[in-house]
C-alpha cells in the first residue's frame, strides 16, 4: 500500500511527452467546447438532402459535352500556375539568400505571404483587371514569401563542409553555386514541384472572382444548378491533378514555356494610375495629412471589425480542431495495418479527394447545400486539412512495425500505433493553423461573418484604403497564430514533408 503523503501522477501530470501531448489536445478541444455555442452553426437550407443527392448524380453522371472550351480553360488554369510560380522562384531565391541575416526581408516575407492568393487577386483586380497579369501577380507575391523562407531553410540545412573548404573571401553567389545548390537541388526541386501543385489549386480558385480559369466555370455551374457540367467540370479538376506526376516533367519544360502564349492580351498599364493608386487610394487621408485624430476616427469607423475578427479567430478555433478530429478518425483508413487492399485503397481515394478539394471550393458546395453560417466553412476547413493530414499519417504510419503480436487491430491503434504517429500528428495541426485561420479570413468572400466578407465588400465600394486596412489586419493575424503555433508545436520531430513548410 501507498503511503497516505504518497501520491501518483495523474494523467495530465509531469513533463513527459504523453502527458503534454495529452494537456495540449484537451485544452484545443476544451477551447472548441467553450466557443461552440458562439458560432452560427444553423442550418438554413429547406432541404439539404434532395439538393446533396443531385450534386452526387451530377457528380456520378457527368456531362463533358456543356462544358464550354474546356481546352482553354485548363491550358489557362496550367499556364498560370506555371508562370506564377516561376515567378515567386525569381523573387524569392535572391530574398531566400539574405533571409537569415536581414529583419526586415524576414519581415516582408511573412507579411506577404500570410495574405490569401486570392485577397491579392482582388487588390490587383482594381489596378490590372480580369487579365492574366493580375492572375500572376496574385501567386507571384506571396508565393516570393514563400520561397524566401523555405528555401532559406534549405539552404541552411545543407552540410557546412563543402563550405568550410571553399577560399576566405568567397562571394555569396559563388557560394551557392559551388556548394549549397548541388547539395541541396533534390530538395529545392521537391518543394518546387510541390509549390507548381499548390499553385495549380489556386488558379482554379482564382475563377472565382472572374478570371477565366476552370474554377470560373466551375463556381458558375454550381451556382446555376448545373450540376452534371459542375461534375464533369471537378473530374476534370481531380485528372488534372492526379495525373501531375506524368505530365509535370522537366522534359516538358519547353512547353510550359510556350504556353506564354496562352495569357494575353496584357492590359495597358498607366503609370500615373497606378502610382496615385499604390501612393494615395491605399491609405487612408488623414494618415496622409498627418490627421491624428481623423485617423483615430477613421479606424473607429471600420465597418464590423470587431465581429470578423472575432469570427475569423473562431472559425479558425473550430477549424484546427475538426481538422485534429478529422485526422484521428481518417488516417487508419489508408493504413497498411488495418482492413484489406480494397478497404485501404477506398480509404486512401477518400483522403486524396478531399485533400485535393480547395477549402473554398468545399465551403460554395456545402453554402450551397446549407446555407450561409459559419458551418459549410466549418465542416470545409476540418475535412481538407484533417484528410491533408490523415493521408501523411498514414504514409508515415507505414513505416511502422507493431512489436506486440496476436493484438486486435483496436489494441495495435491504442497501444502501439497512436502512440507513436500522434505527435507528429499534433505538430502537423499546429503547422496547419496558420493556413486554417489564413483559409478562415478567405472563406468570407462566400458570404461567411469573417474578415473576407467585408474586405470584399470595401473592394466593391471602391474603398481601396478599407480594403488595405483590413488586408493588414489579416496578415498580422495570421503572423500573431503562427508565432502562438510555433511554441506550443511539440518538440519531437515532425513529420517531414513540403506540405508542413
Amino acid at each position: 500500500m501507498m503511503a497516505s503523503g504518497d501520491s501518483r501522477p495523474g494523467l495530465l501530470a509531469g513533463d513527459g511527452i504523453g502527458a503534454r501531448l495529452a494537456r495540449h489536445s484537451l485544452w484545443l478541444i476544451a477551447l472548441a467546447l467553450i466557443a461552440i455555442p458562439l458560432a452560427d452553426l444553423e442550418i438554413l437550407s429547406r432541404d439539404p438532402w434532395a439538393e446533396l443527392g443531385r450534386m452526387a448524380l451530377g457528380l456520378a453522371l457527368p456531362d463533358l459535352g456543356a462544358i464550354e472550351t474546356p481546352l482553354q480553360a485548363i491550358g489557362l488554369t496550367v499556364a498560370v500556375a506555371f508562370w506564377g510560380t516561376l515567378s515567386g522562384v525569381v523573387l524569392g531565391l535572391p530574398l531566400a539568400l539574405v533571409y537569415s541575416r536581414s529583419r526586415w526581408v524576414r519581415a516582408a516575407s511573412a507579411g506577404v505571404r500570410a495574405v490569401h492568393e486570392l485577397f491579392w487577386a482582388l487588390l490587383f483586380l482594381q489596378v490590372f483587371g480580369l487579365s492574366a497579369l493580375t492572375a500572376l501577380a496574385a501567386l507571384a507575391i506571396p508565393y516570393a514569401g514563400i520561397f524566401a523562407k523555405v528555401y532559406a531553410e534549405i539552404l541552411e540545412q545543407t552540410p557546412r563542409a563543402a563550405q568550410e573548404a571553399l577560399p576566405e573571401g568567397t562571394s555569396r553567389l559563388a557560394r551557392l553555386a559551388y556548394t549549397e545548390l548541388p547539395l541541396a537541388f533534390a530538395q529545392l526541386a521537391a518543394y518546387t514541384r510541390y509549390r507548381f501543385e499548390c499553385a495549380l489549386r489556386a488558379s482554379v480558385l482564382l475563377g472565382f472572382v472572374g478570371l477565366p480559369t476552370l474554377g470560373y466555370q466551375l463556381e458558375s455551374a454550381f451556382r446555376e444548378g448545373r450540376y452534371h457540367e459542375a461534375g464533369a467540370l471537378l473530374w476534370l479538376f481531380y485528372a488534372l491533378i492526379a495525373t501531375l506526376p506524368w505530365w509535370a516533367h522537366r522534359r516538358l519544360l519547353p512547353l510550359g514555356i510556350a504556353s506564354v502564349t496562352l495569357l494575353g492580351p496584357w492590359p495597358e498599364i498607366d503609370g500615373g494610375l497606378l502610382w496615385r493608386f499604390v501612393s494615395q487610394d491605399l491609405w487612408p487621408r488623414a494618415l496622409l495629412t498627418g490627421d491624428i485624430s481623423g485617423l483615430v476616427d477613421w479606424l473607429m469607423s471600420l465597418p464590423a471589425l470587431v465581429t470578423a475578427v472575432a469570427n475569423t479567430l473562431l472559425l479558425g478555433l473550430l477549424g484546427t480542431v475538426g481538422a485534429l478530429l478529422i485526422a484521428l478518425a481518417l488516417w487508419p483508413l489508408a493504413s497498411r495495418h488495418f482492413g484489406n487492399s480494397l478497404t485501404r485503397g477506398a480509404g486512401r481515394g477518400i483522403l486524396i479527394l478531399l485533400r485535393s478539394t480547395p477549402e473554398l471550393m468545399l465551403a460554395f458546395i456545402f453554402l450551397l447545400l446549407l446555407g450561409p453560417s459559419l458551418l459549410p466553412a466549418w465542416l470545409a476547413l476540418a475535412l481538407h486539412n484533417g484528410a491533408l493530414i490523415a493521408f501523411l499519417v498514414s504514409r508515415h504510419a507505414h513505416a511502422i512495425e507493431p512489436g506486440m503480436a496476436g493484438l486486435p487491430a483496436s489494441g495495435r491503434l491504442a497501444y502501439e500505433l497512436l502512440p507513436r504517429v500522434y505527435p507528429g500528428m499534433l505538430a502537423l495541426v499546429y503547422y496547419r493553423a496558420e493556413v486554417i485561420l489564413r483559409e478562415s479570413a478567405l472563406l468570407g468572400m462566400l458570404g461567411v461573418a469573417t474578415l473576407g466578407d467585408i474586405i470584399d465588400d470595401a473592394f466593391q465600394m471602391l474603398m481601396f484604403d478599407v480594403a488595405f486596412a483590413l488586408l493588414v489586419v489579416t496578415a498580422l493575424l495570421n503572423i500573431l497564430v503562427d508565432a502562438l503555433a510555433r511554441r506550443l508545436r511539440p518538440c519531437e520531430p515532425p513529420i517531414d514533408d513540403p506540405c508542413l513548410r
